[in-house]
């Protein structure tokens, strides 16, 4: 009798639907990951200059990475291993090569998300960029080493669910406000040859830099620890996760096109200025009295954001030294935190630098993103296409044809950005 009741349990579309939804998580946080700077920031200015003309760009930026980012939950999902692991069984050098390459990402990001939540939190704290920045990346890794993985995962999924409610309202009201663009202004192309920087730096973080595919690994096995997770729920929630990324990067290009081109209002770089200007965007078509709203909102989002990105870099680095150095597992959470904390302390360097200049530092950061995923795309369709993986865990003839087409593009955009920074 016990065994039909589980039978016809499984059965039940309820049941079945809530089991998907335990196993989300990695997925989920790999879209907090993505909607930070790259959708705030470079889909709504993208949509602000240029209106609807990068629109196409933006899907297909995300198509193309689409092989490299799977990478992370097919492999670990068919192996019980994290990328990681993977590299390092097709030799030392791959995995010393992704460590450097991602031990500088993890600083630059680090330092352009923190900064990022600091000026959100302009809107509601006067105080300095530099000091709230501190405030956001003491909070982060407070949160991180007091809730770990768990606490991660179930906030996670909150703040995702009312970030995406909030900015899919605000974009089905701007459709039906009064337009606001200047009578006889003409868009600007994004194709002019002064805009190959803006280009560049927007597809570099688009929808996240691909080393976040070794975070979703890592991620994955951490929810593996709490339950079962199939190869389908696996992939399911990796998939949830990236559409959700790429439909909201066209959403907030779109608040940019509806609301703010053509007014000839353009973003500025100081960060208190910029974060009161995303504002208002949102409080234009939702009404002034949700401005605070939208700011705690925007502040959770990103605040989000800085707290995977500290926490999916820092676990990277401690298994890669791990495994690098071949030493035991029994110290994982003590070097866990000593990471956390170098890179928070170097990226919060990197801020005083910029001194509050918040689009030059995220520029930055998105176009060494940019400049280095080419390296990570390699490295993972290696994987994916190598002997040590099962005949049906390999990518076949399409995924690989998709895999070749986005490393063309980002091979050609990176020469193409060289040639732009020498001519200038």
């Amino acid at each position: 009798m016990l065994n039909r009741a589980q039978t016809l349990a499984t059965r039940d579309p309820m049941v079945r639907i809530n089991r998907v939804l335990k196993a989300t998580g990695p997925g989920l946080l790999m879209a907090a990951a993505a909607i930070g700077a790259s959708h705030l920031v470079a889909s709504t200015r993208a949509g602000a200059e240029f209106g609807w003309q990068l629109a196409w760009v933006i899907l297909a930026v995300n198509l193309l990475k689409y092989p490299f980012f799977a990478a992370g939950a097919r492999y670990t999902a068919a192996t019980g291993e994290s990328l990681l692991h993977g590299y390092q069984k097709q030799g030392r050098g791959y995995l010393l090569l992704f460590s450097v390459l991602n031990s500088i990402a993890a600083v630059a990001s680090t330092a352009g998300v923190a900064m990022l939540s600091a000026a959100m939190l302009t809107l509601f704290i006067p105080l300095s960029i530099d000091i709230l920045a501190l405030i956001v990346l003491v909070s982060s890794l407070l949160m991180l080493i007091l809730g770990h993985y768990q606490l991660l995962d179930r906030v996670t999924k909150v703040i995702m669910l009312v970030l995406t409610m909030t900015t899919l309202t605000a974009a089905a009201l701007a459709f039906n406000a009064e337009p606001i663009m200047a009578e006889g202004f003409v868009s600007p192309s994004p194709w002019d040859w002064a805009h190959v920087g803006f280009l560049v730096a927007m597809m570099g973080w688009m929808p996240a830099p691909i080393e976040v595919s070794a975070w979703n690994s890592l991620w994955l096995i951490e929810k593996q620890k709490q339950q079962v997770v199939t190869k389908a729920q696996a992939l399911f929630d990796f998939n949830l996760g990236y559409l959700t990324t790429a439909v909201l990067a066209v959403v907030f290009l779109s608040l940019g096109a509806l609301v703010m081109h053509g007014s000839g209002e353009h973003f500025s770089p100081s960060g208190a200025k910029f974060a009161d200007q995303l504002i208002t965007l949102y409080s234009q078509v939702l009404g002034g009295e949700t401005r605070y709203l939208i700011g705690i909102v925007a502040l959770l989002c990103i605040f989000s954001t800085t707290v995977t990105v500290i926490d999916g870099y820092s676990r990277t680095l401690a298994l890669s030294w791990q495994l690098l150095t071949q030493k035991a597992e029994s110290g994982n959470e003590r070097g866990l935190t000593v990471i956390m904390l170098g890179v928070s302390l170097l990226g919060l360097g990197i801020i005083l630098f910029f001194k509050g200049a918040l689009l030059p530092l995220l520029q930055f950061v998105m176009t060494l993103a940019f400049m280095t995923t080419i390296l990570f795309a390699w490295l993972n369709y290696r994987l994916m296409t190598s002997d040590r993986l099962a005949v049906d865990d390999r990518y076949g003839v399409k995924m690989r044809l998709l895999s070749w087409l986005g490393m063309l593009y980002l091979l050609g955009f990176g020469m193409l950005f060289i040639y732009w920074k020498l001519s200038i």
